[in-house]
């Protein structure tokens, strides 16, 4: 098991562990080349400050280069770092900020990563913003696309396309039923025929890296709970499906995933649907306390109100353990 220190522990699953701690004095403690992905989603450099700790954009780029020259001594050579940044304005102008530019510079020139690909987030439901140059001057068009930069520390990080397949297309789905009646491909420059690869059914299309992911967590069972049992909830969560793509697509079962950035761990309880062993890291002991309501779906309040009593999730600076024991050991 890790040497992480039991006052930094808050809870544990069968599969993972959730920790209050700053992640770069918790990935200073992991053992050299054994993370298999890093799947994050930091405070964005916002002008407005946040509830949950956002940085200002001037120093933003130093203070988030600081997490990934921290990681890269514990991510695996076949490992990678997942990074989604929402954009930002320039204050008091309609311009963009170029901070998530920079740091995708800064780590690809500076601490050796590489750009694997770059992924959009495109969130359909994402209420238009910023109100000033939006809503009230009318200037812009809505910000609803997120930057995902995929890194690695080498040029061939562990990765299959074919765990994350989409459904085929209509049109697809017809030329798979009779292939020779509705395509009749010529013969390409290269030579290559290409026939049999387009009436091949592999059991879905290759994804694009545009990934529309709708952000409507708004009757959740983690939001019903905190509801009613009066906890505010994490504010800025993303949805399971944009942390589900890149685990399925760049682990296997039994691989480690960590959230250096984990909010109401979102990622940590993908993982362990996924079977993948997990470590979450949050700063903020409120946070990391609550967000073991997402592996308590099926509990009744009577219980979930029993484990979260264990703490006070509203104000105590350190919490303990708070979920029975591990079924078997978490990082064997």
């Amino acid at each position: 098991m890790f040497d992480i220190s039991k006052h930094m522990q808050v809870y544990r699953t069968k599969l993972g562990l959730q920790v209050c701690a700053d992640s770069r004095q918790v990935l200073a403690m992991l053992p050299a080349e054994s993370i298999d992905l890093i799947v994050t989603s930091p405070p964005f450099a916002l002008l407005r400050q946040k509830s949950y700790g956002n940085e200002d954009q001037a120093k933003y780029v130093g203070w988030l280069t600081e997490f990934g020259r921290a990681a890269l001594r514990p991510l695996k050579p076949s490992g990678s770092f997942v990074l989604d940044l929402g954009g930002a304005y320039q204050r008091g102008r309609p311009v963009r900020s170029l901070y998530n530019y920079r740091i995708l510079l800064e780590w690809c020139d500076q601490l050796g990563y590489r750009l694997a690909e770059e992924f959009f987030w495109y969130n359909p439901a994402k209420l238009p913003s910023p109100i000033e140059w939006v809503n009230k001057r009318k200037l812009r068009a809505k910000d609803a696309v997120n930057t995902v930069w995929w890194f690695s520390k080498t040029d061939y990080p562990q990765a299959d396309i074919t765990r994350v397949l989409v459904p085929y297309s209509e049109r697809m789905k017809t030329l798979l039923r009779d292939p020779a009646k509705f395509y009749s491909p010529k013969e390409r420059p290269s030579g290559h025929d290409i026939a049999d690869a387009f009436g091949r059914n592999n059991g879905g299309a290759i994804p694009s890296n545009l990934l529309q992911i709708p952000n409507t967590d708004s009757n959740s069972h983690y939001l019903r709970t905190c509801k009613a049992l009066g906890y505010q909830p994490h504010p800025a969560r993303f949805p399971r499906d944009l942390p589900r793509f890149f685990i399925k697509f760049l682990t296997q079962p039994g691989d480690l995933v960590v959230d250096i950035f984990s909010g109401s761990n979102v990622t940590g309880a993908v993982a362990e649907e996924l079977g993948r062993r997990w470590l979450s890291i949050d700063v903020d002991a409120r946070y990391a306390a609550l967000s073991v309501v997402r592996f308590l779906e099926g509990s009744d309040l009577r219980r979930v109100r029993q484990v979260l009593s264990a703490v006070d999730a509203k104000s105590v600076p350190c919490v303990r353990s708070i979920i029975p024991p591990v079924q078997a050991s978490l990082f064997c």
